[in-house]
């Protein structure tokens, strides 16, 4: 049996603003294991963007538990929090998020400085990354030098910087076209299989959809999985 890197058990969030109440989760639960692949799907305004946040401790349910990695967050501080996103999980986002001012190589170095990895150390590490991903050769470029393709490869090497056990993308092809798209998610899919990240990708793209190992639909609130697509 492989191990749960990542379970949430009766999440349930709602908004509101003013008197209008809009409920995102309504009892959502979800098991991720060590090394899958699994594909969040559901229509816009469905909540898979609430539930990746709260997956990724960016956000807090109204209920329900979040247990990263053994580690049960309920009742941890930011301080709390903030350290478990730094070690255990890696991000990517629809937009690529990256620091425009820095370069790619001091992009992927960031959360290594937050890590407190020595400078010689999380330089190393840094170029390995871009090198791993296919783009050591856009060290020195900043992101206004680089494609949306090579941006989102950057911030996959950066989400994998601190060798996290779970990597939580959002859209990561919502901005790309079809062959960029295509490089990015056989990036993510090879990552996933040589280093046994266990990565969560919430997506339109049926075609992202079908290359995982399982795939979950978000409807009313809740989580059903989908045997075929």
């Amino acid at each position: 049996m492989k191990e749960i890197v990542l379970k949430a058990e009766n999440l349930y969030k709602t908004y509101r603003t003013g008197k209008i109440s809009v409920p995102a989760l309504r009892g959502a639960s979800i098991e991720v294991y060590e090394g899958e692949f699994l594909a969040i799907i559901g229509p816009s305004g469905s909540g898979k963007t609430t539930l990746l946040n709260i997956l990724g401790l960016l956000d807090v349910p109204d209920s329900g538990e979040v247990i990263i990695d053994g580690i049960s967050v309920r009742g941890l501080d930011d301080d709390g929090l903030s350290e478990i996103r730094l070690r255990k999980i890696g991000f990517v986002f629809q937009h690529y998020n990256l620091i425009p001012i820095l370069t790619a190589l001091e992009n992927v170095e960031l959360p290594m400085i937050l890590a407190g990895v020595p400078l010689k150390k999380r330089i190393e590490r840094a170029r390995e990354l871009l090198r791993i991903v296919g783009i050591p050769y856009l060290e020195e470029y900043k992101p206004t030098e680089m494609s949306g393709g090579q941006q989102q490869m950057v911030a996959i090497a950066r989400a994998l910087a601190n060798e996290p056990k779970i990597v939580l993308a959002d859209e990561p092809t919502g901005n790309l076209d079809t062959k960029a798209s295509e490089e990015v998610v056989n990036l993510m899919k090879r990552l996933n299989r040589e280093r046994g990240t266990a990565f969560v990708v919430v997506t339109h793209d049926m075609d992202v959809a079908r290359k995982a190992d399982r795939v979950l639909k978000i409807r009313d609130g809740k989580l059903y999985e989908v045997r075929k697509l």
